[in-house]
């Protein structure tokens, strides 16, 4: 069963990667609509969005050139589909892919066979075509006062956009 369908429109920038699975995130009908989630502030304070978006307008992201997508697309995170999101990595052909949380994109590293726990930032290894990119978890539940060993989460939002000329 699939948690929410990709949103993901002709020759993407990046594509922004979550877990899903959780269950929390059972119930919601868009991305990153949970309580103190910062996920749409963070894209429109990174310059990367021209205004702040609300959950049930997630479809737009689309027409930025962006995607969302989940790395775990059913209720059980157990099962991470690496594969399936690498065929569609292969088929959307982003620039970057961004997973929005260390967790994530652990859980990817591992699927992939890849030492070691990512860092914020840019990493040295991709997902077909895309270079990943770590992201701070922007659940509200991440309130954590260092981010590898910046005050905040926004900073890495806009390493993101300026990559991408989008900086605010």
């Amino acid at each position: 069963m699939e948690v929410l369908p990709d949103i993901v429109g002709p020759e993407p920038i990046v594509v922004f990667c979550g877990l899903a699975g959780a269950e929390s995130t059972k119930w919601r009908e868009h991305y990153y609509a949970s309580p103190g989630n910062s996920f749409w502030e963070s894209l429109h304070l990174s310059g990367l969005s021209p205004r702040r978006l609300r959950p049930d307008e997630d479809r737009l992201v689309a027409e930025l050139g962006f995607g969302l997508t989940d790395l775990v697309g059913h209720w059980d995170p157990r099962w991470v589909e690496v594969d399936e999101l690498a065929a569609k990595v292969e088929r959307w052909r982003p620039e970057w892919l961004a997973f929005t949380s260390k967790g994530v994109a652990h859980e990817a590293a591992r699927a992939l066979g890849r030492p070691g726990r990512p860092h914020l930032g840019v990493q040295d290894w991709y997902v077909g075509p895309a270079q990943v990119f770590v992201l701070p978890g922007t659940s509200g539940a991440n309130q954590r006062r260092d981010y590898d060993g910046r005050p905040n989460r926004l900073s890495w939002w806009r390493d993101l956009a300026a990559l991408v000329g989008r900086g605010a």
